[in-house]
């Protein structure tokens, strides 16, 4: 196996706070890997230290001599005079070599030698069809009006031209930061696919569980200042680190255990040290670092006290907004129930988050009516994410919101405790927001949006910039989120564990209205017998055809809706058992007399009931499923 790069030794610090120390590792040919860390925890310092664009305190990092890299960072560095065009034939790879040596032999024909070279050259680097590879690449991420230049492009133009650039240079070695960033649905699985099919030697830092675990052998993992490798993808990955966490939570155990016995040793010692004695002191404060060490994970359990709905939710009503010649929705219908998911999915320009400034009434339909209801609060994260005030600390930003957040029963969090829960320690919490990660600044700003107490809850792609340990918490928290929930995200992983069905933008105004999550779309899409006929913006339209591929899966024999009902049931179980728990609670806690008594005991008894029947039910269902 070929060594591409070497770290050796290499340590970061920023003051007295130190990322890592003494970090080594290797990069292989062949290697796939997904680097994962928390935000704020030294990733992108490190893949800094990795790539030579930021030097490290200790160590080196050693490539192998002459080995072809290129680096995809989250912010790059283009020259925004050039057109789309002249910035890929500016780039570094071997065919634009390869074609201006043969355009120079072609004005020269009469040395046959150098002409001979420049054909062969063209051969070895495969340099015959380079425009037609860079006008399909360039398609494929939605770059097709090649004189634009680079000044006038969005983020995320900017952020696919410099990706073109990177596959076109065919590198040995890719470094990758976030690249499903400013990308939609169909160009992350076009992505994906050139990647694991290439031969191609990756390093990347990336949210996608879906993009880990289809395109990655090995994960490697940024933990507490530590290195730990999984030679495997993301689902290898998740089982072999649980099982690092029950190892090592046993020995925390037997060090506790330890620590115990040998501090009754030292508190009886007497003052006369023998050479034994001190060893055993030595050793007792190693012990020690190591009885007290704890791990920073933290889960959000809020109970937040949500707001009453009433039973107008938002309504549609024949809704058309036109931006020129571009058509968000045309004549579009549709009333929101209680308690309803939906995840929104389509092409870049197809109008998504400007369907979402309709739903909220930040902008006005050209005809028609979006009525909201009167005890609808609205919680909307947007993708500009937060507004950083010059000196403002991170408590700060939460207290402009208040210094205390109402829960169920009466109870109530401070605004430090509540960012506790969000992972910010106490000593993060007084730092300058301006000294934040990326990642870190999109938490806070998801935290603001939560304890504002909405009842209907809009989510501009929440998941970008963060990382894999905050999205498990974001999740925990909307599955157990009893209001409304509208998301944008490119994230399948995501949409699959959240949303129960899904608005699909298709372009001119057309919207479908889907029952499933992600990958049930997907696997409808690629069903043999799903027709590709146009569909209209009324999505209240007869699901029966869109659910009969589900019907032909073999590995489930329910259908699409009684599955559907079985994912619910499970839920509301959930939700039932905690219900029971706690009147239960009160009644071994609490005295109820006369009607108060009676009141209490006919809730426990619908509860109890209820849980019946869904378990029925649910067994049903179970037993059918086989």
């Amino acid at each position: 196996m070929i060594n591409f790069v070497s770290v050796e030794n290499v340590s970061k610090a920023f003051g007295e706070r130190v990322l890592f120390e003494n970090i080594s590792f290797g990069i292989n040919e062949g290697q796939k890997i997904g680097f994962v860390a928390k935000n704020g925890t030294g990733k992108t310092s490190l893949l800094n230290i990795i790539t030579k664009s930021d030097p490290s305190d200790t160590g080196q990092v050693v490539y192998r001599k002459g080995l072809k890299v290129a680096f995809l960072p989250q912010e790059p560095n283009l020259d925004p005079k050039l057109s789309i065009e002249e910035t890929i034939f500016t780039g570094d790879n071997e065919s634009l070599q390869a074609i201006e040596a043969y355009e120079k032999a072609v004005l020269n024909p009469e040395d046959a030698e150098a002409f001979q070279a420049a054909f062969d050259l063209m051969d070895q680097a495969q340099a015959w069809d380079f425009e037609t590879e860079y006008k399909q690449i360039l398609s494929k991420l939605k770059l097709d009006n090649l004189s634009l230049k680079v000044g006038s492009l969005s983020g995320g133009q900017k952020k696919r031209l410099a990706l073109a650039n990177v596959l076109l240079s065919k590198p040995e070695l890719v470094f990758l930061d976030e690249p499903t960033n400013h990308l939609d649905l169909e160009m992350i699985e076009w992505l994906e696919e050139y990647f694991a099919k290439e031969k191609i030697t990756l390093f990347m830092i990336t949210h996608d569980r879906y993009f880990l675990e289809n395109v990655c052998n090995e994960i490697v993992e940024l933990d507490q200042g530590k290195l730990h490798n999984y030679k495997g993808n993301y689902a290898y990955y998740l089982e072999k680190k649980e099982q690092r966490l029950t190892v090592e939570a046993t020995e925390l155990s037997k060090a506790k255990h330890l620590f115990k016995k040998e501090l009754d040793w030292m508190r009886r010692q007497p003052k006369a040290r023998t050479t034994k004695s001190k060893s055993r002191i030595d050793d007792f404060f190693e012990i020690k670092k190591k009885a007290h060490q704890r791990r920073a994970d933290h889960q959000v359990t809020l109970e937040i006290n949500m707001e009453r709905m009433g039973s107008k939710i938002i309504e549609f009503h024949k809704v058309t907004k036109n931006y020129g010649d571009l058509v968000i929705t045309d004549k579009f219908d549709y009333v929101f129930q209680r308690g309803e998911r939906i995840g929104i999915i389509g092409k870049n320009g197809t109008g998504k988050s400007s369907f979402l400034n309709l739903l909220t009434g930040i902008e006005l339909p050209d005809s028609g009516k979006v009525i909201t209801g009167e005890t609808i609060k609205i919680g909307y994260y947007t993708q500009k994410g937060i507004k950083v005030k010059e000196g403002q600390k991170v408590i700060d930003v939460i207290r402009e919101f208040g210094d205390y957040i109402p829960l169920k029963k009466g109870r109530q969090i401070s605004a430090g405790q509540l960012l506790e829960q969000f992972l910010f320690d106490r000593k993060k919490q007084h730092d300058f927001v301006e000294k934040l990660s990326g990642g870190e600044r999109k938490r806070l700003y998801l935290c603001t949006v939560l304890i504002q107490n909405p009842n209907f809850l809009i989510l501009d792609e929440p998941t970008n910039d963060l990382d894999i340990v905050t999205l498990n918490v974001l999740e925990s928290f909307l599955l157990d989120f009893p209001g409304c929930l509208a998301v944008v995200s490119h994230d399948r992983y995501f949409m699959d564990k959240i949303v129960d069905h899904l608005f699909v933008f298709e372009g001119k105004g057309v919207i479908q209205d889907f029952p499933g999550n992600y990958s049930d779309y997907r696997a409808y899409e690629s069903s043999p017998k799903t027709k590709k006929e146009p569909t209209t913006t009324k999505v209240t339209e007869s699901k029966q055809d869109k659910n009969s591929w589900k019907k032909e899966q073999k590995s489930t024999s329910l259908s699409f809706n009684e599955q559907k009902e079985y994912n619910k049931i499970e839920r509301e179980l959930k939700k039932l058992e905690i219900q029971k728990k706690e009147i239960e609670q009160q009644f071994a806690t609490e005295t109820f007399e006369g009607d108060a008594l009676i009141e209490k005991s006919k809730e426990l008894g619908i509860i109890t009931n209820a849980i019946e029947e869904k378990e029925m039910r649910w067994m049903e269902l179970a037993e059918k499923m086989g």
